[in-house]
């Protein structure tokens, strides 16, 4: 049986990037057009829902596996080399220490999925029922 060693160090490699992408859109060496981008990218990996639900064979991981990296290698070309190296190497340090406000931001996020779920439900129900 094959170890999952080499996923795993892709994986965590493919956080510790887009978590540098968070930090070069707070940088102000960076085009707005460059943190734009970046913006969606790391917005698009770091949420809940998928341009194609995972539930659905074979398709629904290739936004994962594609489009995030491609999206991600973009936004790098994008991003001065120096700004790139100092954003890298403070999301060295910071990666893999779970954070408070990280933990508030997906609850925070999850919490607007359900509403946001729970609202239409609501406008549905609301619609069906009327006379």
């Amino acid at each position: 049986m094959r170890s999952s060693g080499p996923w795993k160090e892709r994986v965590k490699a493919l956080k510790k990037e887009t978590f540098t992408l968070y930090l070069a859109c707070r940088h102000p060496g960076v085009s707005w057009y460059a943190k734009a981008l970046a913006l969606l990218v790391v917005g698009y990996a770091l949420s809940p829902i998928d341009l194609i639900p995972d539930f659905i064979p074979i398709l629904g991981y290739l936004d994962d596996l594609i489009l995030i990296p491609l999206g991600i290698m973009l936004v790098i070309r994008m991003i001065p080399a120096d700004v790139l190296a100092e954003c890298r190497q403070k999301s060295e340090a910071i990666v893999g220490r779970a954070t408070r406000a990280g933990k508030i931001a997906a609850a925070v996020i999850v919490l607007i999925w359900i509403l946001s779920a729970a609202l239409t439900i609501w406008l549905i129900i609301r619609t069906v029922n009327r006379p």
